[in-house]
């Protein structure tokens, strides 16, 4: 019988039922690609993450991590990384420290801080990439899927793709009350997905009477099944990137860092850390921080 732990974390928030939740399977080392996408389709989060150690103990990473939606297989995923790691050392009892793990992106950091008995989880994420801006038309294509207009548009926001890993379209519009008010039309965005080579298409805003909160997003990501991700660690990561690359955030610093909020219109509101390090005026390293709290933890029998 293949018995294998499950736990289902809500990351970016500490709050139950806030924040994004994750499926996390700990002990996957014997798990088939098949019965991984079928325990993710029967959990039904945007994303469950699989944990296993690696085939040979002389490699260069603790942990390898594999992401599925319940539709298909994804290389990177910000808060199932965040709840995975969280899931870990809730079941190991970890003191704070730093793992890595392999990814399809490549091995990856993880610095897990231990305090009062609860765990906060940073995420180095991979690469930062920034595409071209889209030209007139597809801008407009992608903006009136979304059910925007151009008038919506923050005119210091190109409508560009940015990347750690999984790409994500950044769309930059001026107000908060538009933004929760979005009605997309999923049909058209999964359309547009296949012609662009980018499923995500994150949406954001600088609107917000929150001192400490700098953007405010939504997240959209129909042709891999999530018609909307609550809390997006693979938006607002290279969200820090496309701002320092555009220079529409400027800092006289070594470290550009700001908190990014979502989920707001779906009543699962939560959190990300962003830091970005800079040099010669570009982004480097780009790293996400989250809470986490569990809902529950089970164990499920495979066969």
């Amino acid at each position: 019988m293949k018995e294998v732990i499950v736990y289902q974390i809500d990351s970016f928030t500490k709050e139950k039922f806030k924040g994004n939740p994750a499926g996390v399977v700990l002990n996957a080392e014997n798990m088939t690609s098949e019965e991984m996408q079928l325990v993710a389709r029967e959990l039904n989060n945007s994303e469950t993450a699989f944990v296993f150690r690696p085939d040979n103990p002389k490699e260069n990473f603790d942990y390898q991590v594999r992401y599925f939606t319940p539709t298909t297989e994804v290389p990177s995923c910000g808060h199932a990384t965040i709840a995975a790691l969280y899931a870990k050392a809730q079941e190991d009892h970890l003191d704070s420290c730093i793992v890595k793990i392999k990814t399809q992106i490549g091995i990856l950091p993880i610095h897990i801080e231990r305090e009062n008995n609860d765990y906060l989880i940073t995420m180095t994420q991979g690469k930062f990439e920034l595409s071209p801006a889209f030209d007139t038309s597809m801008t407009q294509r992608i903006v009136f899927a979304l059910g925007l207009t151009m008038d919506d548009l923050d005119e210091k926001c190109p409508v560009q793709i940015a990347s750690t890993g999984h790409s994500k379209v950044m769309i930059g519009i001026k107000s908060n009350m538009t933004l929760n008010h979005l009605v997309p039309d999923l049909t058209a965005l999964t359309k547009l997905s296949k012609e662009i080579g980018c499923n995500g298409y994150f949406v954001f805003t600088f609107d917000t009477d929150e001192k400490e909160i700098l953007t405010h997003g939504r997240m959209f990501a129909p042709a891999i099944g999530i018609s909307e991700d609550p809390v997006t660690g693979n938006a607002n990561g290279p969200l820090g990137g496309y701002l320092i690359q555009n220079k529409i955030r400027e800092t006289a610093a070594d470290i550009f860092e700001f908190t990014g909020k979502q989920g707001e219109a779906i009543n699962r509101i939560g959190e990300v850390k962003v830091q970005v390090s800079v040099r010669d005026s570009q982004p480097d390293i780009i790293r996400i921080t989250g809470n986490a709290v569990c809902v529950f933890r089970t164990t499920m029998n495979l066969k």
